[in-house]
């Protein structure tokens, strides 16, 4: 039924609705008093914090000057844009990149996501997605009619690999998944894929023919000493993966709603075609931020990178010493600690996080069968994440089982 298809995207729990909600409604649970404190909104990157990459609202005015030159770009985005960011793209993933048949500029990277899974995915076919994962990886899986394949992963193994079971990977192409829909850097966890996993993922989607859907949204932030295989470098044919990614993120550009797909060329064409008639192009004006990509100041990466490595120093210090086991994040800015046995259902205490100590986290559930954990963005305030992490830990003790 349409109504249960559109029921199953269930964007009231998504990321950040929490602080549109209405304060309260928690009857019994409250209990204890306000523990008072800067709010964090967990849920998502501060752009405040972290502004966006330098001279991108000045080609945003260029953008402007020039009219319906670029407001009305080609529907896969600005021939001229496209054919920069196909050379800057190759250069980082390793793999040539075509501007004209491998590539299409979308409405953030959610806006590839969606596209890309639309053609691929048919009613009834098998699509291998790893637990945990991006939370919208198996909502559109299911909103297509596809049907999720679980892949675990052992990210709190210890271990330099991301922990994920390639067996049951294999398992999963056996009984018929022909997509493989994946982030690495993991979301939630900052898991990067080791060299030898990505290898076998390779090898395996060769031997049973399968085509890759990667989201690499974070591979450009990699803390020290942290090395990254790009997928579509491992040795399989360009029309079996697509990759995503785009500045919203670690360039701060996600006012913009710009995003990327590269790769497969008879997938990109797909999406060109729905995005024709689902939202015509990524807007005209803001493509021209993407100048800015890959083409940021000497050094400003790099103090971005090591900003974030702080802040995630830190708030892993905190965690730990209260004995909540957390993944150190290789790359990209989450963090996906494990709560202690609680008396409260997770959503509750999400909400409890809310009205009690103003912080917005995301349940663990959005991400797979996680109803111990909390994902938290900490691309925050350095002081206010580290006083808000404290107060996560308090109210973890408050509501401890």
């Amino acid at each position: 039924m349409i109504i249960d298809k559109f029921a199953a995207l269930a964007t009231a729990n998504a990321p950040g609705q929490e602080i549109r909600q209405a304060a309260g409604n928690v009857g019994n649970l409250m209990r204890g008093g306000k523990i008072s404190g800067r709010p964090v909104d967990f849920s998502h990157g501060d752009v405040d914090a972290f502004p966006p990459t330098p001279g991108a609202s000045d080609h945003f005015a260029e953008a402007l000057a020039a009219g319906g030159r670029q407001a009305y770009t080609e529907y896969r985005g600005s021939a001229d844009i496209r054919a920069e960011l196909a050379e800057a793209l190759a250069a980082f993933t390793g793999a040539p990149v075509s501007a004209d048949e491998g590539t299409i500029v979308t409405p953030g990277t959610q806006g590839a996501l969606f596209l890309a899974v639309a053609s691929l995915v048919n009613s009834g076919d098998r699509v291998a997605i790893v637990q945990p994962d991006y939370f919208a990886n198996r909502k559109l899986v299911e909103f297509f009619g596809g049907h999720a394949v679980p892949v675990t992963m052992d990210y709190l193994a210890g271990s330099a690999d991301a922990g994920l079971d390639l067996a049951q990977l294999k398992a999963a192409f056996e009984a018929g998944a022909r997509v493989f829909l994946f982030s690495n850097p993991n979301n939630p966890t900052g898991a990067v894929y080791s060299t030898r996993e990505i290898g076998e993922i390779a090898r395996l989607a060769a031997a049973f023919d399968v085509t890759i859907i990667a989201d690499q949204l974070y591979s450009r932030l990699l803390y020290a000493n942290q090395t990254y295989a790009h997928i579509r470098a491992a040795g399989l044919p360009e029309q079996r993966v697509v990759t995503i990614m785009g500045p919203s993120k670690t360039e701060s550009l996600s006012g913009y709603r710009l995003g990327i797909a590269f790769g497969a060329p008879a997938v990109i064409e797909r999406m060109e075609k729905l995005q024709a008639i689902v939202s015509l192009r990524a807007a005209g004006y803001n493509q021209a931020a993407l100048r800015t990509w890959f083409r940021e100041p000497a050094g400003w990466m790099e103090d971005r990178i090591a900003q974030h490595q702080a802040i995630r120093d830190d708030l892993l210090a905190v965690f730990r010493d209260a004995g909540l086991a957390t993944r150190e994040p290789q790359a990209g800015s989450y963090l996906f600690p494990t709560l202690p046995p609680l008396a409260v259902e997770l959503g509750d205490f999400v909400r409890l996080l809310r009205h009690q100590a103003d912080i917005i986290v995301t349940a663990g559930t959005e991400f797979g069968p996680h109803p111990n954990s909390i994902r938290l963005n900490f691309s925050q305030d350095h002081a206010a994440a580290v006083a808000a992490s404290r107060r996560i830990v308090e109210m973890t003790h408050r509501y401890r089982a």
